[in-house]
């Protein structure tokens, strides 16, 4: 693979935090984000705001969740984390259109953008998920 595929194959493949809030307002009901980390609550209880949250190893059962009509965007921990590229990977042989959001919840939190604090809400569940 040369240069230009390789950054043509990352730019289809992905997309930065900054596009997707540009694009969501744009037309928010064309994505369908997923938080798909997993790990104990304690440690995930900061999620991007209307994100859902459907970690890895939930997917299979839970696959009738995620609608196909929409762009699925999924994020892990950081860009040290591959359970995002694992998920799309996942999604992708199943017919889902899939990108990867860039950096994960780390990047999305350094920007300041809008996150959701589920450990306020009451919406964690106390099972680790491990």
């Amino acid at each position: 693979m040369n240069a230009l595929d390789y950054f043509n194959a990352r730019l289809e493949s992905t997309i930065s935090p900054m596009d997707y809030l540009r694009l969501v307002q744009i037309n928010p009901e064309k994505y369908f984000l997923i938080d798909v980390r997993n790990g104990p609550n304690h440690v995930r209880n900061i999620t991007i705001k209307d994100a859902h949250i459907i970690p890895q190893q939930e997917l299979q059962d839970r696959l009738d969740e995620i609608p196909k009509d929409k762009e699925i965007i999924v994020y892990c921990w950081d860009v040290w984390c591959n359970t995002a590229a694992k998920v799309a990977t996942f999604l992708l042989e199943r017919d889902y259109k899939v990108k990867e959001l860039t950096g994960g919840i780390a990047a999305w939190k350094e920007m300041n953008f809008p996150c959701l604090d589920l450990s306020q809400n009451g919406n964690m569940s106390d099972s680790c998920g491990c």
